[in-house]
């Protein structure tokens, strides 16, 4: 069944809390979407391991986006309609956007070598350090740590630090992104390429369809610059993103999955949004 809405969300701090990890506060619009069958398409940093965890517990059978964009996993019956893709593995067909975590981890390397700055990756960290940084659990941080198109780092607090890591992995020809607490280096994609990529498919099937993004990191504008309706919900502090600005920008009025919740369902019930 077709739906005129698709939704693309980011998951950290957005659907899901910035430090419980839990979407609870966004069930309400969760179980609207469900209902009226509009896809949910997950949209993250994370890894294709955590993206699958949580879309098992959101019983979403949807394609997802994993690490900024460098892979996209469409279930292998999802569209009925043939197209382009890299490869075929574990029930999914996989776009690949992304350069090998390999190729990253040798130039996070060499950029430590050369410029001496502080900065540690994720695989310069056992599980249990990445368990406490990021408030995850043991099986999540080893979910995390199952890299496939991105890095993530962190970096000594100093503006100048940043601003270099940002050139050394630039003049490299590596993308450097931030999100709700680390760094990330990866190849030329980012969340919007990808997006674009499937909004085109969906609308090979549903040429009238609307597309909304959400999201609350600088990470995400690309995601949000491609969408119909681009929404940023409020960082915990109470604050949005300053450095995230698009044309026709809805700010959400609660801080992630409350703000999640309360605009998703206030777009459903403002347009009557029924599957086709």
């Amino acid at each position: 069944m077709l739906s005129s809405y698709v939704i693309f969300t980011d998951l950290d701090g957005t659907l899901l809390d910035y430090e419980s990890y839990s979407f609870k506060p966004a069930l309400p619009a969760l179980t609207r979407i469900k209902t009226k069958n509009i896809p949910l398409v997950i949209c993250s940093s994370k890894t294709r391991s955590e993206i699958e965890f949580y879309r098992k517990q959101l019983e979403n059978s949807d394609p997802f986006v994993s690490e900024n964009g460098g892979g996209i996993f469409i279930p292998q019956d999802y569209f009925c309609h043939d197209f382009g893709h890299d490869k075929l593995m574990n029930g999914y067909k996989i776009i690949e956007l992304g350069k090998s975590h390999k190729i990253l981890i040798d130039a996070l390397d060499s950029i430590k070598k050369e410029t001496g700055l502080g900065l540690k990756s994720f695989s310069d960290m056992t599980i249990e350090e990445l368990s406490e940084m990021a408030g995850l659990g043991r099986e999540l941080a080893e979910l995390a740590m199952m890299r496939e198109y991105d890095e993530p780092f962190l970096l000594e607090q100093d503006s100048r630090d940043s601003e270099r890591i940002k050139f050394e992995i630039n003049r490299r020809g590596f993308r450097h992104t931030e999100g709700g607490i680390f760094h990330h280096i990866s190849g030329e994609n980012d969340k919007g390429k990808a997006v674009d990529i499937l909004i085109e498919l969906f609308k090979d099937t549903s040429p009238n369809l609307k597309t909304i993004g959400i999201g609350d990191s600088l990470n995400d504008l690309p995601m949000l610059q491609v969408v119909d309706i681009p929404i940023l919900v409020r960082k915990p502090d109470g604050l949005y993103d300053s450095r995230v600005n698009v044309s026709s920008l809805v700010r959400a009025q609660g801080v992630g999955p409350e703000g999640w919740n309360e605009t998703i369902l206030g777009l459903i019930d403002r347009d009557g949004v029924t599957a086709n």
